[in-house]
């Protein structure tokens, strides 16, 4: 049977404040039925199941509509920066990860042991556990909850606070760990040639995409609701040219 635990998690995209994400992309029909993260270059640790979602699952409204995909790594003890196994999962409105078979809880399939738990999204900075946790076949032993001022996460400012909720940081457009807003490789260039360089009040709508960090299901580049501004407001809104690196090892 392996380890089960709960695991909670707040996207600073979905999020605004309360106890809610928006699950704009489910209402859209935007989220697919099998997981994006090998299309989008991410190896799997181990063998995976869940690969996919029956439909009926992106149908439950309310607190519980699915906002996400993302995806769970369990990392050794000693050495954090050793993945031993992941796996996807979805996030719900009220941050509650869903295991795919639709089971209110995460199932890995490794003996019962400490393991630090990471947890990674498409445009979002990772995060992980601030010391390894406990995990055994009973889910009741063990929750996670990332959301919480009283849980600590692995390194330095690791998750954004908002509403008195921690979140993950968004705005991670490009994927590659770090959040930037100006110079080379930035994540708000890729935005403005997506709507158009030389037209950059452009908007694209219907899409699943990096590029959408406030997960809208629009790219937009300039107005209310734009894609650029989670960056800027993440890197430091009067220090534009600062940068944000993900706390994983």
């Amino acid at each position: 049977c392996g380890v089960n635990f709960y695991l909670k998690a707040f996207l600073d995209g979905a999020y605004t404040s309360g106890t809610l994400m928006t699950d704009a992309l489910r209402a859209a029909n935007l989220v697919p039925t099998t997981q994006p993260y090998t299309g989008l270059g991410y190896t799997y640790t181990g063998s995976p199941t869940g690969l996919t979602i029956a439909p009926a699952l992106l149908t439950t409204t309310g607190n519980n509509a699915i906002v996400d995909w993302a995806v769970v790594e369990l990392r050794n003890a000693a050495t954090p920066g050793t993945i031993l196994y992941s796996k996807p999962i979805l996030l719900q409105r009220d941050g509650d990860a869903m295991d795919p078979d639709g089971n209110p809880y995460v199932n890995v399939p490794v003996a019962a042991g400490n393991y630090h738990v990471a947890l990674r999204h498409r445009n979002h900075l990772g995060v992980m556990t601030g010391s390894p946790v406990s995990l055994t076949v009973d889910s009741a032993n063990t929750t996670i909850d990332f959301r919480s001022q009283s849980f600590a996460a692995y390194g330095s400012n690791a998750r954004v606070l908002k509403s008195a909720n921690f979140c993950l940081w968004a705005g991670d457009a490009t994927g590659n760990g770090v959040l930037k807003y100006t110079g080379v490789g930035n994540d708000r260039d890729p935005i403005l040639l997506a709507v158009g360089s030389t037209t950059p009040n452009n908007t694209l709508t219907n899409q699943y995409s990096r590029l959408d960090t406030n997960l809208d299901g629009v790219v937009k580049y300039t107005g209310s609701a734009n894609d650029r501004d989670v960056i800027l407001t993440n890197v430091g809104s009067t220090t534009p040219n600062n940068t944000r690196t993900q706390q994983l090892p």
